[in-house]
């Protein structure tokens, strides 16, 4: 939730390269996240891949999510890095 940006602030910008978190980070987020857009199983062998953001959003209280290109599937912001 806002990392380093705050609260409904876009941590990464459309266009930026992200890389998804290593797969025990993954793992660990399926166990623990119970909110909106749990990661699915399938998500967990795109781990170390890297695009493009393509579209953000924000649930209310802040949370971050992100479609980044080429990589199914919706990302929360905990679940990537800039590259």
């Amino acid at each position: 939730m806002g990392s380093t940006k705050g609260p409904m602030q876009q941590e990464y910008p459309s266009g930026s390269l992200v890389r998804v978190a290593k797969r025990e980070m993954l793992e660990e987020f399926m166990r623990t996240w119970k909110y909106h857009h749990p990661l699915q199983a399938e998500q967990l062998e795109f781990a170390g891949k890297t695009g493009k953001v393509e579209l953000h959003g924000f649930y209310h209280g802040g949370d971050e999510v992100y479609k980044v290109e080429g990589i199914p599937g919706i990302w929360h912001e905990k679940c990537l890095e800039l590259v």
